[in-house]
């Protein structure tokens, strides 16, 4: 069978680098100082190694919580003769300044530091160490970098790497003199503090600058690079607050700008968040000057903006024709200047978005998903108020509509929540749009690999939030997960998480019902080694404290019914779970819950309850037999249990009300309503408490149930029970219902059908696992 698009093995080098990353020790490493990694003497890593190394270093520091940060993991590359770095991407708060020292002699081409906001003007020093090879630099985010740290106290709540209170002092020393090879620079996000035309004057070669969010105090100095610039990126820019005073200051303004770009220029961005205050207006006059003057433009980006004069077509002309990105039809007027169309227009944010005969070939907008698909691709990295607002419209159309590009949309997402762990909105509305994204609908179309990083990305959500959206996302996406199969790669992660939610007893009442859920199905087809490492990680405790909570307010609801059903499941043929369920006075609170008529848990003290008058506890289970909790599963297991005290015998039962006739009518009622395909939260290791009914003429009704068990087992689940029953000498027993007279009907026929699918039954003969 072809595998699904997104399903391809993980490459021998991203494998070998894991495997290294997470066994330093075992591998390319020895402990040396305070039990830190050293580089062992005989290795030598090119960068083509190094490089990748760090970034999977990173990548795994956050995203996957069982990883733990080397804190000397840098110092591994301190020596150029055994190490060689050359592209570097490093992000968020785990990078210090020490850090960079660490890689100071190294010949590094690139660097890009992201929202690195530990590092402060020490690193300003490290990066002069790299001036004579650095060829492309990005401080997006960096906001500290500039800033020196005093040792004198200050109430304010910063500190040293020692946790003492420090107070920031602009640095006013560093300067780019010597960068000679620098060719792309971004600065996004720089302090209002610097001068930013101090700070680049010395940059005369560069061909790609980004300043993101800077305060520009004029303009005209962009002029010196109007030579080389090809790339130029001002979102969220107010060129100068002179220039907003009238139209013809902001026209004569952005001709001036564009003389800048001869030849070379190629992608201008002058886009701004709409929801932000901006003097600065684009108009029609100004755009088409743009257009005009950049002749070799082939990315332009204008996001944002609200055009103070119309610049589309009227509607009765944008709604001729077949949608075309020729410039000569375009329905933005200005565009039809274009010589060629667009590679990418950005008009996220803008009415143009709108209109039908748009000159380029990727577009960003809200209008149709390929547009928001667009946008978020397009602003994820250094963007994160965008791609949140095009993240919620791509949920609308999962939850209301249909997402036709599924495979594409969830890999954005998953890279939007990979990339911005730490922002609360992205987390928000990425973990929403999973929900819909991983819904049965679009299942099938899912690879292995796919699903598997979204369960990581939605664990990582949980981990950082305890907020109640992002919990009950979380939670809820999961559910659309096979459990235990899809999530036992991380077993023991998600119950840790789940727990740890449940641990507060007044937790939100949506999402304790979501997580006893999830608990219970994690355990109820799972070896008991599972299920004794959750025992020792506070599964009973957790369980019967809800419970307990549940019945001093005195509500019996599915959240009891389904931390019963964990119960049962999790202290199955477990006996240290057993002991803990008694030692913290499990039997205790199921008597309390028997007293307490409205309620109705899951069977759980007529498997472990023998220390219960038998009377009570058959009543309460014959109570449990029209059960529609939890699908079939507490009627079959109550069922179950009235089966094996049926083939005790007459003297077996305990009762005069309900006496045993009538309660083996209303088995034979409740078994006739269940659905024989249904598919099942159990796991049989053994048919043989089942086996044990069949050839027998006491209770038929033990032997029906115990036959339909067999029957819908090896239907649903042939690969798993067909072996198992055949192994077990079920056959036999089978062939001896069909012989008894005293058998019924309707069971021999589920007994023939039962052989018949054993019979058919053929096993893999490349599986060697048996």
């Amino acid at each position: 069978m072809a595998s699904k698009v997104g399903d391809d093995p993980e490459s021998l080098i991203t494998l070998t680098l894991t495997y290294c990353l997470r066994n330093l020790c075992r591998t390319m490493c020895y402990a040396g100082d305070k039990n830190r990694p050293r580089l062992r003497p005989d290795i030598f890593l090119p960068s083509e190694i190094c490089d990748k190394l760090v970034n999977a270093y990173m990548d795994l520091v956050h995203t996957d919580s069982d990883f733990e940060e080397y804190g000397g993991f840098f110092l591994l590359f301190s020596d150029p003769h055994s190490t060689r770095l050359s592209r570097v991407q490093l992000r968020e708060d785990v990078v210090r300044d020490r850090d960079l020292e660490a890689i100071g002699k190294q010949d590094l081409i690139e660097l890009h530091l992201t929202n690195c906001t530990n590092l402060s003007s020490r690193s300003l020093k490290t990066l002069s160490c790299f001036r004579q090879t650095l060829v492309s630099l990005s401080l997006f985010g960096c906001n500290n970098i500039f800033y020196r740290k005093g040792a004198a106290p200050l109430a304010c709540s910063e500190a040293d790497e020692e946790g003492r209170p420090v107070r920031r002092h602009l640095d006013l020393d560093f300067s780019f003199q010597g960068f000679s090879r620098l060719r792309l620079l971004n600065l996004g996000g720089l302090p209002t503090e610097v001068d930013v035309e101090s700070l680049l004057r010395p940059l005369t070669t560069l061909t790609s600058l980004d300043l993101s969010g800077v305060h520009l105090a004029r303009a005209a100095f962009l002029t010196q690079w109007r030579e080389r610039l090809a790339s130029l990126v001002l979102y969220n820019v107010d060129l100068c607050e002179d220039i907003a005073l009238c139209e013809q200051c902001q026209t004569e303004c952005w001709i001036c700008l564009s003389s800048l770009w001869p030849p070379p220029s190629r992608h201008l961005d002058i886009s701004r968040e709409s929801r932000r205050s901006c003097k600065f207006k684009l108009t029609r006059n100004m755009l088409t000057n743009i257009v005009q003057s950049l002749t070799h433009l082939v990315s332009l980006d204008i996001s944002g903006h609200t055009m103070l004069d119309n610049c589309a077509v009227p509607h009765l002309e944008d709604a001729l024709g077949r949608p075309s990105i020729e410039p000569c039809k375009s329905s933005i007027l200005p565009l039809r200047e274009l010589k060629r169309p667009l590679q990418f227009l950005g008009l996220y944010d803008t009415t143009l978005c709108n209109l039908t005969h748009i000159p380029a070939y990727k577009v960003t907008g809200g209008k149709n998903e390929d547009q928001i698909l667009n946008a978020i691709e397009a602003y994820t990295e250094f963007r994160p108020e965008l791609a949140h607002r095009a993240i919620n419209q791509l949920f609308d159309i999962a939850r209301i509509q249909h997402c036709n590009q599924l495979l594409r949309a969830l890999k954005l997402v998953i890279a939007a929540l990979k990339c911005h762990k730490y922002d609360k909105s992205i987390q928000v509305t990425g973990s929403a749009a999973l929900f819909y994204l991983t819904n049965t609908e679009y299942r099938t179309d899912q690879s292995v690999k796919l699903r598997r990083q979204v369960i990581q990305v939605v664990l990582n959500g949980m981990e950082q939030y305890q907020e109640v959206t992002v919990q009950r996302n979380c939670c809820l996406t999961l559910c659309n997960f096979s459990i235990p199969e899809e999530l036992e790669f991380q077993y023991h992660r998600v119950n840790q998480l789940l727990l740890r939610i449940l641990e507060p007893t007044r937790q939100d009442e949506s999402i304790q019902r979501i997580a006893v859920h999830l608990c219970n199905a994690l355990v109820c087809q799972v070896d008991n080694d599972h299920k004794e490492a959750v025992g020792k990680m506070g599964f009973v405790k957790t369980m019967l404290n809800l419970i307990q909570k549940k019945l001093q307010d005195k509500l019996c609801d599915q959240v009891m019914e389904f931390s019963w059903s964990a119960l049962w499941n999790i202290t199955d043929e477990t006996p240290d779970n057993c002991q803990m369920f008694l030692d913290r006075s499990g039997m205790a609170l199921f008597l309390e819950c028997l007293k307490v008529r409205r309620s109705d848990p899951h069977p759980l003290g007529s498997k472990r309850g023998n220390g219960a008058e038998g009377e009570v506890r058959e009543m309460w289970v014959v109570n449990l037999l029209d059960s529609k909790a939890d699908g079939i599963e507490v009627s079959y297991n109550a069922c179950g249990v009235l089966s094996h005290i049926m083939f005790d015998g007459p003297e077996a039962w305990a009762m005069v009300e309900p006496c045993r006739d009538e309660v083996m009518d209303r088995m034979w009622d409740a078994i006739q309503s269940w659905d024989v395909s249904s598919r099942r939260n159990i796991n049989y290791r053994s048919f043989e408490p089942i086996l044990r009914l069949l050839p027998q003429s006491i209770s038929p009704v033990s032997q029906h149930w115990a036959t339909w068990a067999l029957y819908n087992l090896v239907s649903v689940y042939p690969s798993k029970y067909c072996p198992l029953l055949i192994k077990e000498g079920g056959m036999a027993l089978l062939q001896r219902v069909l012989e008894l007279q005293t058998s019924h009907e309707e069971t021999k026929d589920m007994a023939r059908k039962v052989m018949e699918h054993c019979g058919n039954f053929k096993e893999d003969p490349m599986d060697t696992g048996r």
